[in-house]
C-alpha cells in the first residue's frame, strides 16, 4: 500500500473486514490461488489476452448517475459517468456503476442503457446524509460492493474507474483485493478547490487532502479534464507524469445543437423575443459563484438603467454543498442589490429542457471560483450559445476567448458587467459567437472521450499485468 500520509480512521476499520470473506469469496481465492499454483505465475486472469477491459466496475459513492443535475450533490458528474458509460458500453465495455442508495424504495439493480448496470449499495441512512459525513460510510460500501463481486466468476471485473476521493478509496480497496488494475479521476481537488475558495466558504478537511494523496500514489492510471489538472496532481499531489492521461469530457451532440434556434426556445419558456438574457445554470454554491452574477447585474444597472426594462437573468438550479446552510440566500441577495425583478429562479431541469434554456440565453454565465471543465460551459456552445467566465481550471480550454465567448481574470462583478454591457449594445457579438461556439464545441463529442478512456483502461491493464509479473518474478 503507499505509505503516503496515515490512513483515515475508516480505511483502518475496513482493511480488516477483507479478511472475514464469504464462503463465495473463499472459493473464489482458492480457483485463483490453484491457477496460479500451475502456471507458477500470476494468476491465470492477468494473462488473458484481451487487451481492453471487458467490464469495468465504476465507482460513483457519493452522487448517483439517476439524480437529477443540479439538485444537491448531483452534477456535471453525473452527466459525465452516465454518457462515458454508455458509450464505453456501445463498443463493447459494459459497466457496473456502484453508488450509494439514497431511498428503501430502490431495486438493487437498474439497467440505465444496454450493457450499464446501477447498483445500489446501502451504506448508512437513506436521506439526510451530507457529504462530508459519507466517509463513516465507506467501509459499509466497500462491503456492499464486495458482496456484489463474491458472488461471480473470479476475474469478472477487469477494472476499476472510481470518480472523486470517496469512490477512490472503496476503489483502491476493490482493486487489491480483486488484482484489477484501478483508474481514477478526481473531478475536483481539495488542494485546488482551498486556493481558491469564494469567501465564507469552508476550506476541504485536512482528511480529503490526506486521502488524495493516497489515491494517486495507488492509481494505475489518473484521468485528468485538462492538461492544467494534469499538472496541478503533479504539482500538488507528486503524481507520476506517465501514470497521468488527459481525456477532454464530452457532449451530448444530439441533445445539445442549436435545433430551431434562439427565438423558438423563448417562445417555449415564455421569455421576451428581444432581451438580453444572461443565464446561470448549476450548483446554487458559493464554488459555483452565482452571486458574482447578481452583483454584476447590479453593477449594469446601476451604470445603465436603460437596460431594465429588456433583461431578463434566469437562475436555474438548486442549492448544493455549503449553499445548503442558506437555501435562500441568493434570493435574499438580489433583494438587497435591488434586482429582484429581473432575476427569474427556476428549479432543476432534465437535460433536454435545460438543453432549451441555452439556445434561449444570450450569454452563459460561469463565474465559478474552481472547476475541473466546466461541463455547461461546452453544452451550452453545443446548443449554439457564447459563453462568459472566470479563467479558471478547464474553462480556458472549454471556451476560447474573444472567439467563442469571453473569459475574465478574478471575479470582480465590475469586469463581467462591463462584458455584459458589451453584449447588449454589440448584438453582432452573439451572431459572431454563436456559430463559432457550436463549431467548436462539435470537437468534444462523447464517443471521443470514450474512445480515449478506453485507451486509458488498455494502458492500465498492460501496466498491471507488469508489475504483477515483476513482483511475481
Amino acid at each position: 500500500m503507499p505509505s503516503s500520509g496515515v490512513s483515515p480512521p475508516w480505511r483502518a476499520r475496513c482493511v480488516p473486514a477483507r479478511h472475514a470473506r464469504s464462503e463465495e469469496e473463499r472459493h473464489v481465492s482458492q480457483y485463483v490461488s490453484r491457477l496460479g499454483r500451475r502456471s507458477g505465475a500470476a494468476p491465470a486472469r492477468l494473462r488473458l489476452p484481451h487487451r481492453r477491459p471487458r467490464r469495468v466496475a465504476m465507482l460513483s459513492v457519493h452522487t448517483s448517475p439517476l439524480h437529477q443535475p443540479g439538485t444537491g450533490d448531483a452534477g456535471g458528474m453525473n452527466v459525465y459517468i452516465v454518457e462515458l458509460a454508455q458509450r464505453l458500453a456501445a463498443i463493447n465495455i459494459e459497466v457496473e456503476i456502484f453508488t450509494r442508495a439514497t431511498t428503501g424504495a430502490l431495486p438493487p439493480a437498474v439497467e440505465l442503457a444496454p450493457g450499464v448496470l446501477v447498483r445500489h449499495v446501502d451504506a448508512g441512512p437513506y436521506e439526510g446524509l451530507a457529504k462530508e459525513e459519507l466517509p463513516a460510510q465507506l467501509c459499509a460500501f466497500t462491503h456492499g460492493v464486495m458482496q456484489a463481486w463474491a458472488g461471480h466468476r473470479p476475474g469478472y471485473y477487469d477494472l476499476v474507474h472510481s470518480h472523486y476521493w470517496l469512490s477512490g478509496h472503496v476503489g483502491w480497496l476493490a482493486a487489491q483485493r480483486w488484482g484489477a488494475p484501478l483508474v481514477h479521476a478526481m473531478h475536483t481537488m481539495a488542494k485546488v478547490k482551498n486556493a481558491s475558495l469564494a469567501e465564507g466558504d469552508t476550506p476541504e478537511p485536512a482528511a480529503r487532502v490526506i486521502g488524495e494523496t493516497q489515491i494517486v500514489s495507488a492509481a494505475d492510471r489518473l484521468i485528468a479534464n485538462t492538461a492544467e489538472e494534469a499538472a496541478e496532481l503533479v504539482r500538488h499531489y507528486a503524481a507520476d507524469r506517465d501514470k497521468v492521461a488527459v481525456v477532454h469530457p464530452g457532449v451530448n451532440l444530439d441533445r445539445f445543437r442549436p435545433a430551431d434556434g434562439r427565438a423558438a426556445a423563448r417562445a417555449r419558456l415564455g421569455l421576451p423575443q428581444d432581451a438580453l438574457i444572461p443565464l446561470f445554470a448549476g450548483r446554487i454554491q458559493p464554488l459555483k459563484a452565482p452571486d458574482v452574477l447578481l452583483r454584476a447585474i447590479a453593477v449594469l444597472l446601476d451604470e445603465r438603467p436603460d437596460l431594465r426594462g429588456n433583461l431578463v437573468v434566469p437562475i436555474v438550479g438548486g442549492p448544493s454543498g455549503s449553499g445548503l446552510a442558506k437555501p435562500e440566500g441568493l434570493q435574499k441577495l438580489a433583494a438587497r442589490l435591488g434586482v429582484t425583478d429581473v432575476v427569474r429562479f427556476r428549479p432543476p431541469v432534465g437535460q433536454d429542457q435545460l438543453a432549451d434554456w441555452f439556445r434561449a440565453a444570450s450569454v452563459l454565465v460561469v463565474p465559478s471560483y474552481s472547476e475541473s471543465f466546466g461541463l455547461v460551459a461546452i453544452e451550452a456552445q453545443a446548443a449554439g450559445t457564447p459563453v462568459l467566465a472566470a479563467a479558471v481550471g478547464g474553462l480556458p480550454v472549454a471556451v476560447r476567448d474573444g472567439e467563442t465567448g469571453v473569459l475574465v481574470r478574478g471575479h470582480d462583478p465590475a469586469a463581467y458587467a462591463r462584458v455584459l454591457a458589451d453584449f447588449a449594445d454589440r448584438p453582432e457579438l452573439l451572431s459572431r459567437m454563436g456559430p463559432a461556439a457550436a463549431r467548436h464545441a462539435r470537437s468534444f463529442g462523447w464517443d471521443t472521450a470514450a474512445a480515449a478512456t478506453a485507451d486509458v483502461y488498455t494502458a492500465a491493464v498492460q501496466s498491471h499485468r507488469r508489475r504483477v509479473r515483476s513482483h511475481h518474478g
